[in-house]
């Protein structure tokens, strides 16, 4: 993806957990680049050949490096070298809380050369978590923000792609929840998420022209997505 993509592997809740981290350009220079936080993207159905290597999800990680934040991709389970086998969301959920926890974990990242001397590691269990999915992803994506929320450490902000509203049992979101769709979405309707985000008074930022995959419409999800974060509050100037 970038020069600074590394692919690691860590211990999960039923073994082993294939991920990509990006880093943002910045930090091949300086290692003490302020980081603005950390970014978990969860990629689509592992059933109908999602992984962490699907191009939106590579888009979203790459907004967020643009925004200078440390992007994780993790395979769902089965997917790549991730143990286990589907589990239709729930165990998947378990996997990516056990990934945040492993990100807000400084000693997490010393054991990789590419991060052990950046001066932002020491601070992991400080900095802002942002999580995101696309489809089958922005359903896992809605219980963990639940459930991080539940145990009281909620993250930063939340961001669906194609919306997986009607398809499967999305939990309630932050109302400032991020929230792109495809005009022309064949997989999930875009009434389906209109539906489910109006009793929520949720706002539905809908690409024209673009399918479910948002072929040759990727740079408007970068787009959004950096053009959101205009005007937040930015630890690193506080």
């Amino acid at each position: 993806m970038n020069s600074r993509t590394k692919i690691i592997h860590i211990e999960g809740v039923v073994g082993q957990i294939e991920m990509s981290i990006d880093l943002p350009d910045e930090l091949k220079n300086n290692p003490d680049f302020p980081v603005r936080g950390l970014a978990l993207v969860a990629h689509p159905h592992p059933l109908m050949g999602g992984t962490m290597d699907n191009k939106v999800a590579q888009t979203m990680a790459r907004a967020f490096n643009q925004l200078g934040y440390i992007s994780v991709r993790p395979n769902f389970r089965g997917v790549g070298a991730t143990a286990g086998v589907h589990d239709d969301g729930v165990g998947e959920m378990e996997d990516l809380l056990h990934v945040t926890d492993w990100m807000r974990t400084p000693s997490s990242w010393n054991q990789f050369e590419a991060t052990a001397q950046q001066a932002w590691v020491q601070t992991a269990n400080t900095l802002p978590l942002v999580v995101s999915g696309f489809s089958f992803g922005s359903f896992v994506g809605t219980h963990l923000v639940q459930r991080l929320a539940e145990l009281g450490r909620p993250a930063e902000r939340f961001v669906m792609v194609g919306s997986a509203a009607g398809k499967w049992v999305l939990a309630p979101v932050p109302a400032d929840t991020i929230l792109i769709h495809g005009e022309l979405d064949e997989t999930i309707p875009l009434i389906d998420v209109l539906d489910w985000a109006r009793p929520q008074e949720l706002t539905v930022q809908v690409v024209p022209g673009a399918d479910h995959f948002f072929h040759r419409r990727l740079h408007c999800i970068r787009n959004i997505i950096t053009s959101a974060w205009l005007g937040m509050p930015d630890h690193r100037n506080q």
